[in-house]
């Protein structure tokens, strides 16, 4: 046999043995988008819930008896103050005004005659013409015609003002309900027969009710003052109904009752809001964002997306200046427009927050930082200073 073939096997085995070995190589480092928190000064708030509530409703009645004889709205329209709503049957009102027209001529004319009897008298007294007691018939008969004079102006006041009450205005701009009593029935027989409802819807109220606790921390804000009407009125507020993103309503603070609910543990706050198109109705639900105190406070913002939370709190992952990622305790404060979520405790301006959320950043993990620039929150809003 041919040594050579028997060596050949041999050497290629040799050679295969000569290979380097094979070794992992591990992936290079993620490339993950960071930015530095945004500094803002943030005034603290509260979100409450409450209702609308209308500005002005009274109850239109009659006042006077009679037949109702026009309406003169529409169910449902837009009045103006002093606008005739209900006209009550007038003809025998107007004659009582007539008729106490003429008695209180009368008594003027009875008044007249008295007090140019009493002078004539005095006269002939001081002469010693006259005797006392005709005298004194002479100034009783005249304080009598006074007497009757007054009650006769009280006649023809009592039947002016009745005859008034036989129209219904508008005590104020506002809507008039659907009508209650049609043309022709009788009206105010014996009581204040209701006819319709007028509600005021511009400017219109929010109430709504704040924990004792929250009343303590926004009393520590104000160091304890009690403040004024006018201070109250320099409070924003902003509403939301159900169907609308954010606050979109703005107002001011009106009113806080003086003392808190003992039953339910909460205080009164009404709010006051311009309403010119009628958008907010009276019975509304509404979301109110209601400041904490009149000072702004620094925080640090960063995407709300961003913060994840496990047993021991919340955190965000940050970039330390080696491009390890690390993880860092956080305190959140509010969730301000734009997706944006103030961090109260636990961010420095310097921090690097990672931004991306795929996973892909991993504490103790090295990476490859980009940099980018976050988006500030819409301007306007007064909760940002």
């Amino acid at each position: 046999m041919n040594r050579s073939l028997i060596l050949l096997p041999l050497l290629v085995a040799t050679l295969a043995g000569c290979k380097p070995e094979n070794k992992f190589q591990p992936p290079p480092p993620p490339e993950i988008t960071i930015a530095l928190p945004l500094q803002q000064e943030v005034v603290p708030f509260e979100i409450q819930t409450g209702n609308t509530v209308a500005f002005n409703t009274v109850d239109l009645v009659a006042r006077v008896e009679g037949f109702l004889t026009s309406q003169n709205y529409v169910d449902g329209a837009i009045v103006k103050k002093g606008d005739t709503l209900f006209v009550i049957e007038q003809t025998m009102y107007k004659a009582k005004v007539k008729e106490a027209e003429a008695g209180l001529d009368a008594a003027k004319a009875q008044l007249v005659q008295a007090e140019a009897e009493f002078s004539r008298q005095q006269t002939l007294l001081q002469q010693n013409v006259s005797a006392q007691n005709v005298f004194d018939q002479a100034k009783a008969k005249r304080d009598s015609a006074r007497a009757n004079v007054e009650n006769n102006e009280g006649n023809l006041v009592i039947a002016q003002t009745n005859l008034a009450y036989t129209t219904v205005s508008a005590p104020f701009d506002g809507i008039v309900t659907k009508h209650l009593v049609s043309v022709g029935e009788l009206v105010g027989n014996g009581v204040a027969t209701k006819l319709a409802t007028i509600v005021q819807l511009d400017p219109i109220y929010v109430e709504f009710n704040v924990s004792e606790q929250d009343v303590l921390t926004v009393r520590a804000n104000l160091k304890g003052k009690r403040m004024t009407v006018e201070e109250l009125a320099k409070i924003p507020l902003d509403i939301g109904l159900m169907n609308e993103e954010g606050f979109p309503h703005s107002g001011f603070m009106n009113y806080v009752s003086p003392e808190i609910d003992p039953n339910t543990g909460t205080i009164l706050v009404r709010g006051l809001f311009q309403n010119p198109n009628g958008v907010l109705l009276p019975g509304f639900f509404a979301r109110v964002r209601m400041p904490m105190g009149l000072a702004a406070e620094k925080a640090m913002l960063v995407p709300n997306r961003v913060i994840a939370e496990d047993q021991a709190g919340r955190y965000v992952l940050v970039v330390n200046k080696d491009d390890v990622v690390e993880q860092r305790r956080i305190t959140q404060g509010m969730l301000l427009p734009g997706g944006l979520r103030a961090i109260t405790k636990g961010l420095n301006a310097e921090d690097r927050v990672v931004l991306t959320t795929s996973g892909r950043a991993v504490p103790g993990g090295k990476v490859v930082p980009k940099l980018t620039t976050l988006t500030p929150p819409p301007p306007g809003d007064n909760i940002l200073k």
